[in-house]
């Protein structure tokens, strides 16, 4: 199904609406493709929402790139100034480069040398919480534990993790009016700041760090080396702190998911999978076209933006039965959560562990979850996710908890 969009879909206010989900589904399934006018991106853009579509169009052999840049408001004629150098915004053998740096600091081995201290601290976390009878997610834990990991992959010092918190929550949260106090561009400018000084610091005395490996590497420049910082800073805190306040807004409805894990910790790979693909954080990303290229309907002409709607194509009712139920035993979970090509998310498995320890914990800690007021949703068009989430949370009787299997 190919029309023009008769309204703009880089407008964030669109996804304050609770009809979203069925609006997404609806599309996913119809294998729409749209046009959004000149709006929130200069010269316009094309939405793909189904699983297929969103696949095909983040392909390795897809003709799209994303140096002009990855999110609605960047296309050909309106490039990313980070493009090249950053490793989102990055192809060929640049982007080659840039990962072979970064990706030991993020992989499925660091996140297993990190499990023990993850887990421990995201204990004492949660029973912290549960011991003052409830919380705002979004405001409090969500951020915090992400930012902790990611600092201390980082080589951040613990005392500066507050700071860079609300840097990162303006640096993507700038269309909400909760961050309304510094624009996107001047968070990253205080972040790159920030990092130059770090950087500098670690050029005298290197340590075992992402910082000291990325300023170490000769074959970078200095703005390539913060830009990257800056990436994983941000996109280590933006994504999982959502995925975490969604995963209390998942389970308000269903204390049989805490019992099952508690009966089954066994089961908790399956729930962190099934988290991610309902909350899905990352909402859009955008590539362009490197040649001409026909989607369902519709031939796409070199130089044309399309956007990839991850949401949509989770909630593609022909791939995922019950779309919009959260089903932490769902079969077959191949979700985009994580995108899908060779920018699939490099901190996939620190998000992983990050979700595993939350439930774990808050299996051991937690018998139900009550949410006190109606979610409120990010203002964002990039980001999906909470800007208020107030929970109520019941602690575990051990000797009167039933052991229910998940569902």
């Amino acid at each position: 199904m190919v029309e023009r969009a008769g309204i703009d879909l880089g407008d964030p206010d669109r996804y304050l609406d609770p009809d979203r989900f069925a609006w997404w589904r609806r599309h996913a399934a119809a294998d729409a493709v749209l046009w959004s006018g000149a709006g929130t991106s200069p010269s316009g853009f094309w939405s793909v929402f189904s699983l297929a579509d969103c696949r095909a169009v983040l392909s390795p052999k897809a003709p799209f790139t994303s140096e002009y840049g990855m999110m609605i408001g960047f296309d050909r004629d309106h490039p990313d100034k980070a493009g090249g150098g950053m490793l989102v915004v990055a192809d060929g053998p640049q982007h080659s480069r840039l990962r072979s740096v970064i990706m030991p600091f993020l992989s499925r081995a660091m996140a297993e040398s990190l499990a023990d201290a993850v887990h421990a601290e995201v204990r004492r976390l949660v029973a912290d919480a549960v011991a003052g009878g409830g919380l705002d997610v979004a405001a409090t834990l969500g951020p915090v534990i992400p930012a902790s990991v990611v600092c201390r992959i980082l080589g951040v010092p613990a005392s500066d993790r507050d700071m860079l918190i609300e840097l990162t929550s303006h640096a993507f949260g700038g269309a909400d009016d909760t961050f309304d106090k510094m624009s996107p561009d001047a968070a990253h400018s205080e972040m790159i700041l920030y990092l130059a000084d770090l950087v500098a610091r670690r050029r005298r005395q290197p340590g075992d760090d992402l910082i000291s490996a990325l300023a170490g590497d000769h074959r970078l420049h200095l703005r390539e080396v913060l830009l990257n910082c800056d990436n994983v800073l941000v996109g280590g805190n933006e994504t999982t702190r959502h995925a975490i306040a969604g995963c209390f807004h998942a389970l308000a409805g269903a204390p049989e998911i805490l019992a099952g894990l508690r009966a089954d910790p066994g089961l908790v790979g399956a729930a962190v999978e099934e988290v991610i693909r309902w909350t899905s954080p990352a909402m859009h990303v955008l590539r362009v076209a490197t040649a001409d290229v026909d989607l369902p309907g519709q031939r796409v002409a070199r130089g044309e933006a399309v956007v990839a709607w991850l949401p949509a194509a989770n909630r593609d009712p022909r791939h995922f039965e019950d779309a919009d139920d959260f089903r932490p035993r769902r079969p077959a979970n191949h979700h985009l959560g994580f995108g899908h090509g060779p920018h699939h998310c490099l901190g996939a498995a620190l998000a992983r562990l990050e979700l595993r320890a939350l439930l774990l914990a808050l299996a051991e800690h937690v018998e139900s979850v009550t949410v006190l007021d109606e979610p409120t949703p990010l203002r964002s068009n990039l980001v999906h996710g909470y800007r208020n989430l107030r929970v109520r949370l019941e602690p575990v009787h051990h000797a009167q908890s039933t052991r229910k299997a998940l569902s």
